[in-house]
């Protein structure tokens, strides 16, 4: 069921609604569900917490649920973005009526499902979500640093505005089964670079687990004809990346763009 809002130990004060972001985002609703299928990633709990803070500090709501109840259409309705936290192979966990009832949800055109991290891992299963993020898992590398890029097409889109064309940043890096570069309807915002770090860790590495090469996207969105508005970030494998600023940023207007809020204010 749902788990709410406030975590113990948050600030209690009430956020500055004085800007149009701020006042726009006290009416947005997120939903986050992390219930998983597959590998189930020990930090869920406390990126939970994390989205349900980035909430509170930003002034808008975050509930977070793994039950399948809470997927229902009139339980759905009330909410503006679905975010997935490394919510994988979800034919496993969600029964087919709710798997429609977030189709349906999205296909209105005002909704927006934000995937962090694992929420692209094994969901061929769920044709539809899967033709939603464009591709699948193959495998991952250990959490590294590694020189990640912008896409010159996507430097004024909110989630990487103001950020250097190329830095370097710790992550855990998934290799997806294609790209999504060229594919209708998408827009890749950020590529890692492979030559500067080691794209497959020992485990894959005998499990048929293979690099990306040289066009490896790592965030991009994705809007379908009659559709909402989807957002991929393969950032969120724990809390080490999302505590950083670039990260947390990137997250939230993710969020906000999902939801077709304006950017949020500068910190």
């Amino acid at each position: 069921m749902l788990l709410g809002c406030l975590p113990l130990g948050a600030h209690e004060s009430e956020p500055d609604a004085a800007t149009p972001a701020a006042a726009a985002a006290a009416q947005l609703k997120v939903l986050v569900y992390s219930n998983t299928g597959y590998y189930r990633h020990p930090e869920i709990p406390k990126i939970n917490r994390w989205l349900v803070l980035l909430g509170h500090e930003q002034g808008f709501e975050v509930d977070v649920t793994e039950h399948w109840k809470d997927l229902l259409p009139e339980a759905l309705a009330p909410y503006d973005v679905l975010l997935l936290n490394n919510a994988n192979e979800l034919d496993l966990v969600l029964p087919e009526e709710q798997r429609k009832a977030v189709e349906a949800w999205f296909a209105t055109g005002k909704k927006g499902i934000v995937g962090l991290h694992a929420a692209l891992v094994h969901q061929t299963k769920w044709p539809w979500l899967n033709q939603l993020g464009g591709c699948d898992f193959n495998s991952d590398s250990d959490f590294t640093k590694a020189k990640v890029t912008v896409d010159p097409a996507a430097k004024d889109h909110p989630t990487v505005k103001g950020q250097p064309a190329e830095f370097w940043i710790e992550a855990d890096w998934t290799n997806h089964d294609r790209t999504v570069t060229g594919l209708p309807g998408f827009q890749v915002l950020l590529r890692v670079d492979e030559s500067t770090y080691e794209p497959v860790r020992d485990y894959f590495k005998t499990r048929g687990g293979k690099p990306m090469g040289k066009d490896h996207p790592i965030a991009w969105t994705h809007e379908p004809a009659g559709g909402g508005r989807f957002f991929y970030t393969e950032f969120g494998h724990d809390l080490r990346s999302l505590a950083t600023p670039f990260v947390r940023r990137h997250i939230l207007e993710g969020i906000l763009w999902a939801a077709r809020r304006p950017p949020a204010v500068a910190e």
